[in-house]
Order: C-alpha cells, then sequence, then structure tokens
C-alpha cells in the first residue's frame, strides 16, 4: 500500500467534497493519506507521493482551473511517468470535455489512470457520485 495525496482546487466546495470523499475513504481502508488544497502542496512534493488523486472543476470552457491548478499540473506533468493517479472534479456546463482531456494528458505523460477514468460530478456531487468517490479512495487504497 503506498502513500496516496489527495489534492484539490474548489471554488465551491464541490470539489473538495469529493476530495473528502476519496481521502476518507483511503483512511478508512488503512491508506496513509495526506489531503491537501493545491494551494498548500508544491508539484515536487506531491511527485514524492506513490499514488495522486487529483481533483478540479471544470472552468471557463472546459478547462483546468488556470490560476492555480493548471500552472501546479503543468510543472507536475512531468513527474506521472509510472504513477498511478486519480482524477475527480465537478461541473456546471459542457459534457465532460474537460475530464477526457485531463486523462489524455495523464496517460500521456505515462502514468496510469486508476479505475480507467475520473469520477465527476455536476454541481454539487450527490449520492451516487460520492458513492464513486468512495470507491476511487478504496481503489486507490489497494495500490
Amino acid at each position: 500500500m503506498g502513500k496516496t495525496a489527495v489534492i484539490y482546487w474548489s471554488g465551491t466546495g464541490n470539489t473538495e467534497a469529493m476530495a473528502n470523499a476519496i481521502a476518507s475513504a483511503v483512511k478508512a481502508a488503512g491508506g496513509d493519506c495526506g489531503l491537501f488544497p493545491v494551494s498548500e502542496i508544491t508539484a515536487a512534493q506531491a511527485a514524492e507521493y506513490d499514488v495522486l488523486a487529483l481533483g478540479c472543476p471544470a472552468m471557463g470552457a472546459e478547462v483546468l482551473e488556470e490560476g492555480e491548478f493548471e500552472p501546479f499540473f503543468e510543472e507536475l506533468e512531468g513527474s506521472l511517468r509510472g504513477k498511478n493517479v486519480a482524477l475527480f472534479g465537478s461541473y456546471g456546463w459542457g459534457d465532460g470535455e474537460w475530464m477526457r482531456t485531463w486523462q489524455e494528458r495523464v496517460t500521456d505523460a505515462g502514468a496510469v489512470l486508476v479505475g480507467g477514468e475520473g469520477v465527476i460530478a455536476n454541481e454539487a456531487p450527490d449520492d451516487e457520485a460520492l458513492e464513486k468517490c468512495e470507491a476511487l479512495g478504496r481503489a486507490v487504497s489497494a495500490l
């Protein structure tokens, strides 16, 4: 069981709720897990973890948040080869294009996408989305 970091950016609390559900599930399964808003961890620190669960909502024209999260992720991208990475986030419009693009960036960087795809929630995560987050946390804890 590796050391996991759950790192997120949240403007309204929706993605933060998803991050909390994932981190709680990792810890409940006996995993070693740190929970960080993206402003509280550097890409170099994140790269030291065995498993990364990264969360960011869709912003603007279905892109990652550009002020903090995108610069963090750009710096981290070069350190993803061989890492297990889980993705999650919320959106309020569109069809999830931001998540598909993000998944592609992660796999192109040589990482293994945990669960095969990211967990997304339309607006506030409902019970189904939170259950998917918990399942993702359990999957992450098994790595």
